[in-house]
């Protein structure tokens, strides 16, 4: 099948940690102008120098034709097309750094998996707001990249599929055929809202999971843990006006089901040292990349509130997490809970 389309223009990618770097693999390697930005300079100096990203995706060279920059002006002039791909906790700061350098028309990808704490709002609800009428103005276009896919296994050319959400399908359909490759298979969507919460909410389900795995529980509790964090995303998701059916495809049950089980999941490794009685501060200390799904926790359980729709598994990480509850008291919880019908 070919992927290929004429007249793609200049393609940002803001981020460069395992996901951006990933991401930019696949555009870049489809011949596609590409820019990969990064926020240290330092660290941006060891990528044009090794032409590897040797600190978060290790082992997978850079196509000759990748530009790599620590200069946000230089990297968003001129781009038809920026995918963010930096922390939730620092999105809206750069977001609102390269707003000034936004083209007309411009289409503004989301590859970013959570919830900001202070406002409880989505990366695109946090673009709408920081662009205000430049939105429509400039008509600029935002859309979200999600579903199961980690990093390494995209470098890898291993055979992936994702879903890019954007409010006009056509959009969504042309970003499609410029991300997808013959490995790299993407499906259209125009349900932002599902796919922002199903990708921010099964982080947290997956640091359930690995704190049932690290507690030595088998697969019948990994197993009820997806089932049921599947219908407490939906129950969200649903209350927030997505359709229940993105739910059940890849940016729901596929990125659920991956990061629940896959070992290179970094929020099910939290879980999982959590069960094996560490600390939070120390796991969090030890790693290198950011696992999303602690800090989305205390955003998803006030948004929880707000919505007031029952979330049990989502109610015990939090209190294990900022609250310091005992994992073992936690899953005895979720168990003596009242009987419900399904």
């Amino acid at each position: 099948m070919n992927f290929k389309m004429n007249k793609i223009g200049k393609i940002a990618v803001i981020g460069a940690g395992s996901w951006g770097t990933a991401i930019a693999g696949v555009v870049a390697g489809k011949g596609l102008q590409t820019v990969l930005w990064g926020h240290h300079s330092g660290h941006v100096a060891t990528l044009i120098r090794d032409r590897e990203n040797i600190k978060y995706l290790p082992g997978y060279h850079f196509v000759d034709s990748l530009q790599l920059t620590s200069n946000l002006r230089s990297a968003v002039e001129g781009s038809e097309i920026i995918c963010m791909v930096v922390p939730s906790h620092g999105f809206r700061k750069v977001f609102e750094e390269i707003v000034p350098f936004l083209e007309r028309k411009c289409l503004i990808v989301s590859a970013v998996k959570g919830i900001e704490n202070e406002t409880l709002m989505t990366m695109t609800q946090i673009m709408t707001e920081v662009l205000g009428t430049e939105l429509q103005e400039k008509e600029i276009s935002l859309a979200v990249l999600s579903g199961p896919s980690f990093a390494k296994e995209v470098a890898q050319g291993m055979p992936t599929a994702v879903t890019i959400g954007c409010c006009q399908i056509e959009k969504a359909q042309r970003l499609q055929h410029i991300f997808g490759t013959e490995w790299f298979r993407v499906y259209a969507s125009s349900d932002i809202i599902g796919l922002e919460i199903s990708a921010a909410v099964k982080n947290i389900i997956a640091i359930a999971a690995g704190i049932s795995d690290g507690l030595g529980y088998g697969l019948n509790s990994r197993a009820a843990l997806i089932t049921r964090g599947l219908s407490e995303i939906t129950r969200l998701g649903v209350l927030m006006g997505a359709d229940p059916q993105t739910f059940f495809g890849l940016s729901g049950l596929g990125d659920l089901v991956l990061t629940c089980t896959g070992d290179l999941s970094r929020n099910r490794t939290v879980g999982l040292k959590l069960g094996q009685g560490k600390e939070l501060s120390d796991i969090l200390h030890e790693m290198e990349m950011v696992a999303e799904g602690v800090k989305t926790t205390q955003s998803v359980y006030e948004l929880a509130q707000r919505f007031q729709v029952d979330m049990p598994i989502l109610e015990q990480v939090y209190l294990i997490l900022y609250k310091k509850k005992d994992c073992s008291s936690a899953v005895l919880d979720l168990l003596t809970r009242e009987m419900k019908i399904e």
